[in-house]
């Protein structure tokens, strides 16, 4: 069980990390790449990104480096709660097809939120 949850941990890792990372360092290439992002303030993004980076980090090194381990499902609570709200946001902008993106990472964050708790 341990070792799925790294491999889930890792996926979700990596995905919140690309995400984050356009958001917070490549605003042009979100915003081409993302149509909700021109709605919104450049900040916004920005601050949406810096959390996904931020809880990328948090679902792995606490856990990995068994310092205040039970970070690790709080951090993945919280990315889980910025893609649900994300994924309202889509269902808002009649953008179903963004949605699955949104439940495939919900499903990741969760499963490690519950695993690690």
């Amino acid at each position: 069980m341990n070792i799925a949850l790294w491999i889930v941990s890792g996926l979700a890792a990596l995905g919140f990390i690309y995400s984050g990372s356009l958001k917070a360092f490549q605003y042009e290439k979100a915003k081409a790449s993302w149509g909700w992002v021109k709605d919104v303030s450049k900040g916004f993004v920005v601050f949406i990104g810096l959390a996904e980076l931020l809880g990328a980090v948090g679902i792995i090194l606490p856990q990995a480096l068994n310092v205040v381990p039970v970070w690790t499902p709080i951090a993945a609570t919280a990315l889980a709660a910025v893609v649900l709200f994300g994924a309202l946001l889509h269902v808002n902008r009649k953008e179903y097809r963004e949605i699955g993106v949104n439940i495939v990472f919900f499903a990741l964050a969760v499963i490690v939120a519950i695993g690690r708790f």
